[in-house]
C-alpha cells in the first residue's frame, strides 16, 4: 500500500506542476483561458494573482517530491526515521492539496469537476500511504 500511496502522491505532484505552468507561465494563452473559463481581459487583470497562485501549487509539489525521495531512498541512505520524515512531508504536501480542493469545492461549487480533479490523487495518496504505514 505504501508504494501505491507514493504513486498517487507522485501523480498529485505532477498535476500540481502542470497547474503551476498554466497559472504562472501560460495564464493568458487561449488554451489556459479555456481551461479556466476566463476572457482575455480577465486573464490580463488576474495575471499577477494567478502567477502567485501557481507558485503555491509548485511549492506543494516540491514538498511532496522531497518527501517521496526521502521515503524511497531514506532507509537505504540514512535511517528509518528519515522514511517517516519523508512520509510526513508527503502527507503535508498531499494533505494541503486535498484541503485546497475542499476549499475550491466549498467556495465555488460550480468548479466541482476541477476540485475533484485536483483532490482525487492527493486523497488516494493519503488513504493508501496511511494504510500502508499503519
Amino acid at each position: 500500500m505504501v508504494i501505491a500511496g507514493l504513486v498517487f502522491a507522485a501523480l498529485a505532484a505532477l498535476l500540481h506542476v502542470y497547474i503551476f505552468v498554466m497559472e504562472s507561465v501560460t495564464w493568458t494563452s487561449p488554451r489556459t483561458r479555456a481551461t479556466f473559463g476566463t476572457t482575455p481581459e480577465e486573464a490580463e487583470t488576474t495575471k499577477v494573482l494567478a502567477f502567485n497562485q501557481g507558485f503555491y501549487n509548485l511549492f506543494l509539489a516540491v514538498v511532496t517530491v522531497i518527501g517521496l525521495v526521502l521515503v524511497i531512498v531514506g532507509d537505504r541512505v540514512t535511517s528509518v526515521p528519515s522514511v517517516f520524515g519523508g512520509a510526513a512531508l508527503v502527507f503535508a504536501g498531499v494533505g494541503s492539496m486535498a484541503a485546497a480542493a475542499v476549499v475550491l469545492l466549498i467556495s465555488s461549487p460550480d468548479k466541482a469537476r476541477a476540485a475533484i480533479t485536483q483532490g482525487l490523487f492527493p486523497v488516494l495518496a493519503i488513504v493508501l500511504l496511511a494504510w500502508g504505514l499503519a
